[in-house]
């Protein structure tokens, strides 16, 4: 199926490893011309070097937590891709901590990376989406959003704060054309989970460890996901062909919601 993404430009924030990394890979392989960002700028080129071999690709720096930074990046897109047809708003980490655990700087710094992480890419971009006949915005979430839990408690929270914004803009960006939709991820497979296998010293492989999580953790299918299955639904959220579609909440964690 043509997704009609050939020659579109999208932005995604935090693509330098991950469901960032795959997202864009796919979207090259659609013919996406892309402007990619994250902390480190030489490691994102190192892991985004074939791509330009395959489509358009403005790479930058930037801390989706400040305005200036996201809106240096944002104008830089659109001047050296034309404009902008979509934004992936990925940026972000797990806090594992209970509320007694967390100090009060990173309650701070999890509401900041969350909402702002979001708020200033749609802020930034919001006149060259609206100039596109299929301007979209993904925002990549977390079933953890509806569904809290302890050892998360302040990510939880902060993801909730996240899908409440994401469906106001959903309704706020509809005067211009733009569509706002949620991704909802459970566990998947990235460095994140990569680094906790590492330092649990545990004697097992990745695959047993994590299965043993899958299972205490109730996803049905018994395992963490991939950065590239939950790469294809940002994908199609961004296609013009789902252009009917918005302030939706797709949920692709496995299985594990418990939430009706």
């Amino acid at each position: 199926m043509d997704l009609q993404l050939k020659g579109r430009r999208i932005l995604i924030t935090g693509a330098s490893s991950g469901i960032g990394l795959a997202t864009a890979r796919l979207l090259a392989e659609e013919g996406a011309h892309l402007a990619l960002c994250a902390r480190d700028e030489s490691r994102l080129r190192e892991a985004t070097a074939d791509l330009a071999a395959i489509t358009d690709v403005v790479t930058a720096s930037c801390d989706v937590t400040e305005r200036a930074s996201v809106e240096d990046f944002v104008g830089r897109a659109v001047d050296e891709l034309g404009g902008l047809d979509g934004a992936v708003c990925n940026a972000g980490r797990s806090l594992m901590r209970t509320l007694d655990q967390t100090t009060d700087s990173e309650v701070r710094d999890e509401f900041d990376l969350k909402i702002f992480g979001a708020l200033n890419v749609v802020r930034a971009a919001r006149k060259a989406l609206a100039a596109s006949d299929a301007g979209s915005v993904v925002v990549v979430n977390a079933i953890l959003s509806r569904q809290p839990e302890l050892q998360l408690a302040i990510t939880a929270a902060a993801r909730a704060g996240l899908l409440n914004l994401s469906r106001s803009l959903a309704g706020d960006l509809a005067a211009d054309g733009i569509r706002v939709n949620s991704v909802l991820l459970g566990l998947v497979d990235t460095g994140q989970w990569q680094r906790r296998f590492e330092d649990s010293g545990s004697d097992a492989d990745f695959q047993t460890w994590s299965a043993v999580i899958a299972r205490d953790r109730g996803i049905a299918l018994g395992r963490f996901g991939t950065a590239d299955e939950l790469a294809f639904p940002i994908t199609t959220l961004l296609s013009p062909r789902n252009s009917y579609m918005t302030g939706a909440a797709l949920d692709v964690g496995g299985g594990v919601h418990r939430y009706v």
